[in-house]
């Protein structure tokens, strides 16, 4: 419907006259076309007052679109919608090698789907009104997520290996005094180059007046895949290949570059206050259990234990404030000791009862749970000598539980073992919620984390059985 159209008033006498009627004025100019000229302007023919100029172009219109939070009657289909690609999460850079392809999303498990379809739950409309029937599928989900987030922890931590030397690779040596000193080797940084790739390994030099190391145990070292807490090789520098190097003949070349030893780190750590040393012991002696655990499998025994010749490194992949990464290095010192059949005494239960007090007396006393079970611990590694892989596990419950509250004074041990069941799952469930609480606020995992990780998703009733019935029965 259109409205009527104003009534035209007509022109005073000494208003400009249009040829036609404006679609656009412009003040400004209308205004400059009414002052007098000034005295220095000639008067042009084509003045207002006999020709009028050109008016200006009339402005392009503009088209009010309507916002996406107004309601539309506008009927989307199928076919119109573009879906975008989900947008790919930034992720810190790192190097890694070709050989390490095989950590990757395809060897890690399955991630857990949060899309609307029930299928995934594996619970029917008659289950659900069951609770245990949900509650057996949430620790299921649980559970799989928890290894899930191991795993990438592990490749995180584990990433970035430089792999063996190659023929076309050259070396350059970094430094002329060592970087850390072991108790019988020195180590160098050397960085290897082959085209645009590079990293910084270490050369591992004898000391002068070392002990032959057993030809045994080098091969053994060479041959072992990557070990979390075991020193690994990358191959050998031949001699002459570095120029002014400070030794002679061939040296060894290893993929972690150490800051210090145990013994160095014990000279500064015995001052803190004695909760956190005590904490960060068991730490390292837990990582030190798992790699004696590995070369019980593999027959072989340390013949001696001494913490100038156990390495510490910083983690790749997570938090620089937690706990350092421990490496056993002594390769030379090891024999072979085939595994005996299970329950038979561990070789190395006495050396690392002997170290564990020895670390306990240079801090002050305390009176912590954790260290009056490493106490009791040390005790019952010289008593009743248990395998690497059971000693790993007492650890495990010292630092993270179950602990002795649960199962009360005087209570019998059986069902206590039947409740580690119910335990395990609601530990599991926190586990992961703290991890969802951390990565929520961008905080990054730290190695305690990975650790107590590993721990709940390997852990089983039997297992956590044998490690207390260890320590407290």
């Amino acid at each position: 419907m259109s409205s009527p159209e104003p009534p035209t008033e007509p022109p005073e006498p000494d208003d400009p006259t249009w040829s036609t009627q404006p679609t656009y004025s412009n003040l400004g100019e209308i205004r400059a076309h009414l002052l007098p000229s000034k005295a220095c302007r000639l008067r042009t023919p084509g003045s207002l007052s006999t020709n009028p100029q050109p008016l200006p172009p009339p402005l392009p219109k503009k088209i009010l679109t309507r916002t996406q939070s107004l309601p539309t009657h506008r009927t989307f289909h199928a076919s119109s919608i573009q879906v975008q690609p989900p947008r790919r999460p930034f992720l810190g850079s790192h190097s890694v090698d070709k050989s390490q392809a095989a950590v990757g999303p395809a060897c890690l498990p399955a991630e857990l789907t949060f899309g609307l379809a029930d299928a995934p739950l594996g619970l029917s409309l008659r289950d659900l009104h069951s609770p245990e029937a949900v509650h057996t599928a949430l620790a299921a989900r649980q559970l799989q997520g928890l290894r899930t987030i191991y795993a990438r922890l592990r490749a995180r931590l584990m990433g970035g290996h430089p792999g063996p030397c190659r023929p076309g690779h050259s070396f350059r040596l970094l430094d002329s005094s060592p970087c850390a000193e072991s108790g019988d080797a020195l180590y160098y940084r050397v960085v290897r180059a082959h085209e645009d790739a590079w990293h910084i390994l270490v050369a591992k030099v004898p000391k002068p007046g070392a002990d032959v190391p057993h030809p045994w145990g080098l091969e053994l070292q060479a041959s072992l895949s990557p070990h979390f807490n075991l020193q690994g090789l990358c191959g050998l520098v031949p001699e002459g290949t570095l120029p002014g190097a400070p030794w002679r003949g061939a040296v060894a070349l290893a993929a972690e570059v150490p800051e210090r030893t145990v013994a160095q780190w014990l000279s500064e750590a015995c001052t803190q206050p004695p909760e956190e040393f005590v904490w960060a012991v068991a730490l390292l002696l837990l990582q030190l259990s798992a790699a004696l655990k590995f070369l019980e499998a593999w027959g072989a025994a340390l013949v001696e234990l001494r913490p100038e010749n156990l390495l510490l490194v910083a983690p790749r992949g997570c938090a620089t404030t937690g706990p350092p990464r421990l490496l056993l290095t002594d390769f030379g010192r090891v024999c072979l000791q085939p595994p005996g059949p299970p329950g038979s005494p561990g070789p190395h239960a006495p050396q690392l009862g002997s170290l564990l007090r020895a670390l306990l007396s240079l801090a002050a006393p305390s009176t912590t749970p954790l260290a009056a079970g490493l106490e009791l611990l040390a005790a019952q590694l010289t008593r009743l000598r248990p395998s690497a892989s059971r000693t790993r596990g007492a650890l495990q419950a010292l630092l993270w539980g179950p602990g002795p509250e649960l199962r009360g004074r005087g209570a019998p041990l059986g069902p206590w073992l039947r409740a580690l069941g119910p335990w395990l799952r609601v530990r599991r469930g926190l586990l992961v919620l703290r991890l969802a609480e951390r990565a929520a606020g961008g905080e990054a995992p730290s190695l305690e984390d990975w650790l107590c990780c590993e721990y709940l998703a390997e852990a089983t009733e039997s297992s956590m059985g044998q490690a207390l019935t260890l320590l407290w029965d």
